[in-house]
């Protein structure tokens, strides 16, 4: 749902979906040296190097006069080892020296793998696969500075099916079985934290589900019932470490709620603010974004966004009107910049374009747009 997740149409939400960093951030790579054999060819040794003692190396002394040449290899030689997959002895690892490898910095290091690779490792052992649950592989994972997130996307054919998409390996990934409760039909809503909110087609029930441990939960029971369409908003709850999120939902005569993780709980802290227009013309295919503690919605109706802080209880709205000759919008977010998507008609051609929300002079300003190949792929005349 930024978009990400998060995804739209075709797909319906797009949700970001946070992760570790690459594996070349380890603290630990092996140095490695080069030493010249006697035939000529450089040899490389990809063990650590060691502090040597003061004095000639042995292996620089003058070779002894009855010792036998080095004899090279032939290639048919090489080949045949290769193929036997037997190893030197100097590169088998040590079982006595690696089980005694720490516990935190083993949990450190697997916490800078790519999420995909970090669960193919978890068929290894069980003590890797309870990593999972652990709180202090947890606090490990928070350490790691977040990279490009991923994208949770469902189809209108098949909405309780979702696809991941990694742009890093630029892959999609599928979840292995279905993790959230069968016979409900579901749309995701929003989503942080690497969390997603999912809310039934009638608009009753919350669903909060991590999609790659399919675990997930059944929110408590709204005390307002308003059945109508809503638009939902959610954010991390102070410390990423707690794992805490709250979440907004706001219906179009004003009402809104917000559930606190920590207190399980839904509260109204009160009514819509006497600047924000009612009733509220929102536009409930566009997912919402949020910049810190603060929720934005995109308005239809006088055209613009409307915020609301999580922390101060504080609404406001603003004004902007749509790009010219442009429709389909959804808001998205990037590096702290507040985005617009949609399509652009020109011309008798369209094409996808994406605006950056110009702050002080509260306008739309076209950043980018689809190459023109692939507007007429998509969006022929």
């Amino acid at each position: 749902m930024e978009q990400h997740h998060k995804v739209h149409n075709p797909a319906i939400v797009l949700t970001h979906l946070h992760q570790s960093s690459h594996l070349n951030t380890l603290p630990f790579s092996h140095p490695r040296c080069c030493y010249l054999s006697l035939d000529g060819n450089p040899v490389e040794d990809k063990f650590n190097i060691a502090t040597m003692k003061a004095g000639i190396p042995k292996t620089l002394r003058m070779l002894d006069v009855c010792s036998p040449p080095r004899r090279k290899r032939p290639r048919k030689e090489l080949n045949e080892g290769k193929q036997t997959g037997s190893l030197p002895s100097s590169e088998i690892m040590e079982q006595e020296i690696w089980k005694e490898f720490p516990e935190d910095l083993l949990e450190a290091v697997i916490a800078k793998l790519p999420v995909s690779t970090f669960f193919r490792f978890r068929s290894v052992c069980r003590k890797w696969n309870s990593l999972l649950t652990s709180p202090s592989f947890s606090k490990h994972c928070t350490q790691v500075a977040p990279s490009r997130p991923w994208f949770y996307t469902i189809t209108h054919e098949n909405v309780n099916t979702g696809a991941i998409y990694d742009p890093s390996m630029k892959k999609w990934r599928y979840p292995t079985s279905a993790s959230l409760p069968p016979k409900v039909i579901l749309l995701p809503a929003a989503s942080a934290g690497g969390l997603i909110c999912f809310l039934d087609i009638g608009h009753r029930y919350f669903y909060v589900c991590n999609p790659l441990t399919h675990s997930w939960k059944e929110l408590p029971s709204r005390s307002v019932k308003v059945w109508s369409q809503v638009a939902v908003g959610m954010i991390q709850n102070g410390n990423s470490d707690s794992g805490d999120y709250k979440i907004l939902w706001v219906g179009r005569d004003g009402e809104y709620e917000i559930y606190d993780s920590m207190k399980n709980s839904w509260a109204r802290p009160g009514n819509l603010s006497s600047v924000v227009r009612l009733p509220l013309s929102l536009n409930f295919r566009s997912q919402t974004v949020s910049m810190g503690p603060r929720v934005c919605f995109l308005r239809c109706d006088p055209e613009g966004i409307m915020s609301y802080d999580m922390v101060t209880g504080v609404w406001k709205e603003y004004l902007i009107p749509n790009p010219p000759n442009s429709t389909d919008h959804h808001l998205a977010k990037c590096g702290g910049r507040i985005l617009l998507v949609g399509l652009l008609t020109k011309n008798a051609a369209t094409c996808v374009c994406i605006w950056e929300l110009q702050k002080l002079m509260l306008l739309w300003k076209e950043v980018d747009r689809m190459p023109n190949e692939q507007c007429l792929e998509f969006y022929g005349k």
